[in-house]
Parts: structure tokens; sequence; C-alpha cells
């Protein structure tokens, strides 16, 4: 079939095919740039020119990464030297995706041979938090099929785990803009035969200045929830030391009992923040002795399907390249290239491709990403147990997905109790929900716990 009458290539695709010539060229010793006319043999592809520029391209960008990790500086330094001439940010989503790995790995290099820029910024850190709405954020967010469906099916996780309580009090680890807030109002005001007689939203801020956004984020849900006719509260908690800091106090819990059996029943929504609390000293550990005593009838995390913790530096680097090259075939899809908010969104992947890419020390790290099956295991050890993402939750996002141009590269699946989202066959978010033990009837607990 010609390639003007077939479906071109997906980022994650090209990324398959050069990984595919990589190996043949690292079996064979043949990874030559003198001869980079023959560097990719497209003769075994049906390919069009764009396509084998792109392959090409990340071919090198694998090059250079394996050379690196051979301790191979001055030929991985040329192979990136190409990367840096023929990628770029506002082109193919495969140049765009080689630009941002090959600012990190430039970076690593550096930092390997003692020529790291001193004067980076020392808030790393802070910059790259997730808790602060950012308004080009949002707008693209509203815009990416994966995200929405992943926020309906852990709103309605948490408001089917509400289902009889008339107080509620909801614990969102990281608020951003309140979206999710707004729709969890939205379901109690349409509940039948049970009014909410107090919502309470409570959001944790990790600094003064994300808490001064936060508490504007307050203002906005208080008049959302006016306008619904739900009586609401809202409290922001600060942990200036991360969430080590967190203490049960902070939480003004109503009637006792949090899982239901008192006045208030208490819910927490955690949307890709478990990540960043992993990567801070003692953070897990705090928060669920925490939410342990605090006993939420349900707690709803969502996180990247992210493989690239490893310590080994090309498994790290793999990990991250199959993760990002789904997110940037996603994002070109549904946003214009011109958008100037998809630059901002594609800047701060980039800062998150840096954070696997070119940091050394474990305690630089501000993500330390799981898949779900590392999650549940982490979850069981802490005394929890999975709650199954009910069958109407996962059909009805599953019929979301077709409000969306491009919703049929968007999949929704199952694995086992959780939903999973993903792009063109790339697993990109999970979305899992979870109570501890002492919620669970001794019947359904694992033998080892009752």
């Amino acid at each position: 079939m010609a390639a003007g009458s077939r479906r071109l290539l997906s980022t994650g695709e090209i990324l398959q095919v050069a990984k595919a010539r990589f190996l043949q060229l690292s079996s064979q010793h043949r990874i030559d740039l003198s001869k980079l006319k023959h560097f990719f043999d497209a003769s075994q592809f049906n390919l069009s020119g764009d396509e084998i520029k792109d392959v090409e391209l990340v071919l090198l960008l694998l090059a250079s990464a394996h050379k690196f990790a051979s301790r191979q500086i001055d030929q991985s330094t040329k192979f990136l030297s190409w990367c840096q001439f023929l990628s770029s940010p506002s082109g193919s989503p495969a140049q765009r995706l080689v630009h941002f790995f090959t600012k990190s790995l430039q970076e690593r290099i550096d930092r390997e041979i003692g020529k790291e820029d001193m004067e980076q910024d020392d808030d790393r850190g802070r910059q790259m938090k997730q808790s602060c709405p950012n308004l080009a954020l949002i707008a693209c967010s509203l815009q990416l099929p994966y995200i929405q469906v992943t926020q309906f099916a852990g709103i309605q996780t948490v408001v089917e785990s509400v289902a009889s309580a008339r107080k509620v009090h909801f614990i969102d680890l990281a608020i951003r803009s309140g979206g999710q807030c707004t729709v969890l109002m939205q379901a109690l005001a349409n509940r039948q035969g049970i009014p909410v007689e107090m919502l309470t939203v409570t959001a944790v801020a990790t600094g003064d200045s994300e808490r001064r956004s936060i508490e504007e984020t307050g203002k906005r849900l208080a008049s959302f929830a006016e306008t619904m006719n739900i009586p609401f509260r809202f409290n922001c908690v600060t942990v200036a030391g991360g969430f080590r800091d967190l203490k049960e106090e902070m939480f003004e819990i109503g009637g006792g009992d949090g899982g239901g059996g008192g006045d208030t029943a208490v819910a927490v929504y955690a949307w890709d923040i478990m990540r960043n609390v992993r990567a801070q000293p003692e953070g897990l550990d705090s928060l669920y002795g925490v939410l342990r005593n605090l006993n939420p009838c349900a707690i709803v995390v969502t996180e990247f399907e992210a493989n690239h913790d490893s310590t080994e530096f090309v498994e790290r680097f793999d990990g991250a390249i199959t993760l990002y090259s789904a997110l940037f075939d996603c994002v070109d899809d549904c946003l214009d290239r011109s958008d100037g908010d998809r630059g901002i969104l594609e800047s701060t992947v980039g800062r998150e491709i840096r954070d696997a890419v070119t940091v050394v020390d474990e305690d630089e790290r501000v993500f330390r990403p799981m898949r779900v099956e590392e999650w549940r295991d982490y979850f069981s050890r802490v005394g929890m147990v999975e709650l199954e993402i009910s069958t109407s939750s996962f059909y009805q996002a599953a019929l979301l997905v077709r409000n969306f141009a491009s919703g049929d590269s968007c999949t929704v699946d199952r694995d086992g109790k959780c939903l999973i989202t993903g792009w063109k066959g790339t697993p990109l978010l999970s979305v899992s929900a979870w109570k501890f033990y002492r919620q669970v009837p001794k019947r359904l607990r694992p033998k080892k716990f009752v």
C-alpha cells in the first residue's frame, strides 16, 4: 500500500520501528555516523519521507542514550548534536519529543563531565509542583480525552462511595483549579432522596504561594456551591515541609467515623500527586498514617502508568520515552500545533522528562512514578484493599470518549478492579479506589489480615 493511502505511524509506532532497527545495528556493531544515509534502512518499511526522518531522529536519540550508558561520552555527544540540529519544539510530535529528551540528556552529560550550569533554578521542585492551577494547562486538559475520562471515573467513584451520606468531607490532595469539585457538586445536587446537609472540601498546599492560589480556588468553589444550593465549607491546610508534615488534626472531621458510620463520610481524591509524594522523604508513610486515622470510605488514586523509576539509566530512559511518545501523540491529535497553551503544556512535560533523564541523585527527584500493579503492592502492605470501579462508571467513561473528535484513539480498559486510559495502545493513566481493611467485612479481607 502506498504511504499516501495509509494511516501514518503514531509516534509510539515510530519509536518501535526505531528500537527494532537500533537492536539490529547494535548486534552488528554498525552505529556509524559517517554512514548516516545507511543508518536506517527504509527499504524494510513502507514509510513516507517524513516518517523516515522521524525514525532516523529517534534512532539517533536511542544511540546517544545507549552510548552514554556505556560511558562513551564523546560518541553520545556526537549523536546528540545531530538530535539538537534535527529536532524542533514546533515540529512533528517525534521532533518535539526528541527536542525535550535531547535537552535533558545533554544536561545529564554536562553533569557527568562537570559542566553543569550553576545558575539552574534551585527551586525546581517547587516549580514542578502539580497543585497550583495554570490556566494554560487547564485549557489543554479539557481537550485531552484521557484526562477527562479518568477525572469522570474518579469522581463518579467518590459519589458512589458517599451515596447515603448527608455530610461529605472531600479531601483533595492536589486540587489545582478545582474542576473535579464542581463535578462532584453537580452529582451531589442531582442526588435523589438524600439531600446534602454539608459539603466540606479540604485542599492541601505545600507552601504559602500555593496556599494563596488554592484559597482563590476555594472562593470560586464557594460561589459555585451557592448556585447549586449546596451548604459548603472550604479549608486549606499547608505542609511547608512536604507531606511528612501532614497531621490528622489539620483536618476538621465532624461526626466521628469518616467511613460512613458517623455523621460525615470522608473521601480522598489524589489526582497525579502520589508520584510526587513518593519522591518526598517519609511522604507516603506519613500520608497513609494520617489517612488510616481519618478512615475514609474511599481513596481514589489517579496516576500515570509510568515505568521510569529504575536505577538503571537505559531502563529509565526507555520507560520515559515510551510514556511520553504516547502523550505527545495525544497532544498533537487534540491540540493545534500553533496553540500557545500547547507550548506551555509541552514545556511542563519537558520538565518531567528532565526529572526522569537528568537527575542522578534520588533525593533530587520530584517524581517517582509506579504502575498500578506496583501501587497495589504498596497499598496492600499498608493495610488497604482495592475497591472496584463500578461497571456503570466504566461504561459511562467509555461513552464520554465519544464526545472527542479524536476519541477513537483513546482506549478505556479494565485492569482488575481499576480503569486504565491510554492513547493508541499505550497506557497513560490508571484510576483505582481503596479503603483500609478495618472498613471491609472480614469475609472479604485477605486471610493474612483477618
